[in-house]
């Protein structure tokens, strides 16, 4: 009971003089433990979503639905200026390397003006849901309709793309095309690329960002 009690007494007098030697201790625990401010926050989260009442819930959702909503109009105001059913694409494959690398993003505007040979456009074909990005190899124009036929190649592949068009087409037509690539960003596209790899990161992911946009609290 004696040294017990001494080693109390001067655990005791020694917080009274360095009360700091507990903050010490604190960031010390903290720094064994890196991810600790970021289970918090998640803790921090789960705790307001719990206190958050019916009408605060709804108007998040509304927030949520406005956010989506403005996405979708600004995708079809683009659809608009650029005459494109898909105004950006993200490359799938490296047969246009050393141009364009896998998960490059693309900008493409169709406009009214011919497709000219050497120009990069991004088409359709028959029977396949993904569309392929190729280099224009031959164009021929026929001078009483306008109308054009178009054999594309890709730059890093030995053969053009008749191989790949459905049975018995030998060019492609105004009607395959989607647009033609006017710019792009490397490399941005990955996330796309990892995301139709993985499904249920997509999955993960949307449903992350509405549980954070949903429990977020406006600053009055």
């Amino acid at each position: 009971p004696g040294p017990w009690r001494w080693s109390r007494n001067v655990a005791v007098a020694n917080f009274k003089d360095h009360p700091h030697q507990v903050v010490g201790d604190k960031d010390e625990a903290e720094a064994h433990f890196p991810h600790r401010g970021d289970m918090e926050s998640l803790k921090a989260h789960y705790e307001s979503f719990k206190n958050t009442n019916f009408r605060q819930m709804l108007l998040q959702v509304v927030n949520l639905g406005l956010v989506a909503t403005s996405a979708l109009a600004i995708w079809k105001a683009m659809m608009l200026v650029t005459l494109c059913e898909s105004p950006v694409v993200v490359v799938l494959s490296g047969s246009m390397e050393p141009g364009f690398y896998r998960g490059d993003i693309l900008f493409l505007n169709m406009g009214k003006r011919k497709v000219d040979n050497g120009e990069i456009v991004v088409f359709n074909i028959d029977g396949r849901d993904i569309p392929i990005v190729h280099r224009s190899l031959r164009v021929h124009t026929e001078r009483s309709t306008g109308n054009q036929e178009i054999l594309t190649k890709g730059d890093n592949n030995y053969a053009n793309d008749r191989g790949l068009y459905k049975p018995g087409q030998d060019w492609l037509q105004k009607k395959h095309l989607i647009g033609r690539v006017v710019g792009y960003c490397p490399y941005v596209g990955m996330l796309t690329i990892i995301m139709n790899d993985y499904p249920f990161l997509k999955y993960m992911l949307i449903g992350i960002l509405g549980f954070f946009v949903v429990t977020s609290k406006d600053e009055m």
